[in-house]
């Protein structure tokens, strides 16, 4: 089988959950014998695994799409000065610009998008479907997020092959929207449910929320938890000394970090725990310094600079090291996540967990059972598990390891890529 991975590159910030998942779901593939390619659209793709950036061309490079969205000249303009704005060294300049852009601009070049061929990238979307058509013996195409189904359509009609599209978190882009735009986006994307041939969803909880949300057929959808490689996680040897609080997510106000902080600041200045220490890691782009800034100025005015480590865009074999030495791993996130692969990063190395009580994090520890939840955007309850966990070692030992198994048994790579192919082999032949 050849599958062609349509993915938007992350840029400089390669802690993207999608990323992370596509990327070891096309080496999953081809470990399989199947001839996955991933060809990144907006930016480089980049991974926690060597921090390089993919030899394959990106297509609706960032800088024309914004361009292309803002000023009619650039919809017409001639192929050299799409080239240039495409050159790797400014898409990777453009990268550490993220954030930058409105609310308003980011929701009217989604609605453009979802638009396909009536929306202002049609130039660009000709080039990728004139592309696609000089690949050989393609069996399927994979869009990565329902933010890409204004491609659906005119890529089945030009190449009449199957189209999948992976569905994770694309409420957390699409809330925070200004309202009048909001709802034109969900509406597009179910106008476009037709032209999809499978839609594969990460967990129960996502399939339920995106079914409902843009009206999903329950045949067309497919529930395949995300997978990580299993054999680059060991069991941590023993627990650290003095204890460790771990975060490992993009370092910004939605994955709740200042929530931990408050937390981590409320135990220190309890007499029961003192000598506990908080390591954050995670992708950090230019936005997120100033509000890591912000975070370090709390710490610090609070005593406990010597107690916290913050490790911005970790590599893997660095990120496996981080993993090792904590002594359990909390993201307080302030949406309902469809996944979080962090949770399978962590039980791997038999590090339990504690995680608000919402999204897909119960379904997810009640198949692990690999920690514990607490009351959403609350401080004293995460800081109450948070010291039950820290007070019963043993518990918390039982738990990672637990956890660990569970990993070994239902989310590996391995068995996500094989859900996968069978789910494209059905729907091709």
């Amino acid at each position: 089988m050849k599958l062609i991975q349509l993915i938007p590159g992350a840029g400089n910030n390669f802690y993207c959950e999608n990323c992370l998942r596509d990327h070891g779901l096309a080496k999953a593939l081809c470990d399989l014998g199947h001839d996955a390619m991933l060809v990144p659209l907006y930016l480089p793709i980049m991974t926690d695994s060597d921090n390089t950036d993919t030899a394959m061309p990106v297509f609706f490079g960032g800088i024309n799409v914004y361009m292309q969205q803002k000023l009619n000249f650039f919809r017409r303009s001639p192929q050299w000065i799409d080239k240039l704005l495409d050159h790797p060294r400014l898409l990777r300049w453009a990268a550490g610009m993220q954030g930058m852009t409105r609310a308003k601009d980011l929701a009217e070049t989604t609605i453009s998008m979802l638009k396909g061929q009536d929306g202002h990238q049609v130039k660009e979307l000709n080039k990728l479907i004139e592309w696609l058509k000089t690949e050989n013996d393609v069996d399927a195409i994979y869009i990565s997020n329902a933010l890409l189904l204004g491609l659906a359509r005119p890529i089945k009609e030009a190449l009449n092959i199957p189209v999948f599209c992976a569905l994770q978190d694309e409420d957390i882009f699409i809330d925070p929207l200004p309202e009048n735009y909001r709802q034109q986006v969900w509406d597009l994307m179910a106008q476009q449910v037709q032209y999809v041939d499978g839609f594969i969803t990460v967990s129960d909880y996502y399939a339920e929320f995106m079914s409902n949300k843009i009206s999903i057929p329950s045949e067309k959808l497919h529930r395949i938890y995300n997978g990580i490689d299993i054999s680059q996680h060991s069991i941590r040897q023993s627990l650290p000394n003095p204890p460790v609080i771990g975060y490992l997510e993009r370092q910004c106000p939605d994955k709740g970090l200042h929530t931990l902080v408050e937390a981590f600041i409320k135990l220190k200045s309890s007499d029961i725990i003192k000598d506990i220490q908080l390591h954050i890691a995670g992708g950090q782009t230019a936005e997120d310094a100033v509000y890591v800034r912000k975070l370090k100025r709390r710490i610090r005015k609070a005593g406990f600079e010597k107690d916290v480590l913050f490790l911005p865009n970790l590599s893997q074999a660095a990120k496996v090291e981080f993993l090792s030495n904590l002594t359990l791993l909390s993201v307080p996130a302030r949406h309902a996540e469809a996944f979080g692969i962090y949770i399978l990063d962590a039980l791997a190395a038999g590090v339990p967990v504690v995680l608000p009580d919402h999204g897909a994090f119960p379904e997810i520890l009640k198949k692990t059972g690999g920690g514990q939840l607490y009351a959403p955007h609350d401080v004293a309850t995460l800081a109450e598990t948070l010291e039950l966990m820290l007070g019963d070692t043993k518990d918390a030992k039982s738990m990672g390891l637990k956890g660990r198994t569970a990993v070994e048994k239902h989310f590996t790579i391995e068995k996500m890529a094989h859900q996968y192919a069978k789910v494209f082999e059905q729907i091709i032949s």
